[in-house]
């Protein structure tokens, strides 16, 4: 639950709205205050911190708190698809830049990757935001994996032809198995 905080304004003008003395203006997001905390953590796992490279962080204490507001991201968006595939897109961001990186100085680029990413990320928020109560929330996870993993199949099937690919022999390689069996079905 979040904390409202109540304010009381003399007389200030605050974008196209004013305000006058003993008006009460109600911040569901309070301005954040830092507080102290201290651990004792063992010598391999402080060298790690010490070492580790966080964007937008440089001490250790810096470090700490982005990792923790990740956690947390992490923690809150477990039920949540939104926050949750969010979380996956920054979990996968170190690929997708690496990937960014291969393409600039290479000129080599793989939208099989590219989409495959999305995909997985969008099936990673989908198992992440999933706590079915009962059989009928079942169903509905288990028709959303299975049509995000059949737009999945059919990415992959008409990237055959004409795709830009890392690898050129990849889909015929993975895809022979996939496309006897739909020859069978047929």
């Amino acid at each position: 639950m979040r904390r409202l905080l109540r304010f009381e304004f003399k007389r200030i003008h605050l974008h196209s709205y004013e305000f006058k003395a003993n008006e009460s203006v109600f911040m569901a997001n309070p301005p954040v205050s830092m507080e102290p905390l201290s651990a004792r953590i063992p010598s391999d796992l402080y060298l790690w911190l010490a070492e580790l490279k966080v964007d937008g962080a440089t001490t250790n204490s810096d470090k700490l708190r982005v990792l923790l507001q990740q956690l947390k991201r992490q923690h809150d968006g477990s039920f949540d698809f939104v926050a949750a595939h969010a979380w996956a897109r920054e979990m996968t961001h170190p690929l997708r830049e690496a990937l960014v990186r291969i393409e600039g100085t290479e000129g080599r680029h793989s939208e099989v990757l590219a989409q495959l990413l999305d995909h997985i990320t969008s099936l990673m928020a989908l198992v992440l935001s999933a706590a079915p109560a009962n059989a009928v929330a079942g169903e509905k996870l288990e028709d959303a994996l299975v049509r995000r993993t059949a737009l999945m199949a059919e990415t992959l099937l008409r990237q055959r032809v004409g795709a830009q690919v890392l690898d050129a022999g990849v889909l015929e390689r993975h895809l022979a198995t996939t496309l006897a069996l739909a020859r069978q079905g047929a």
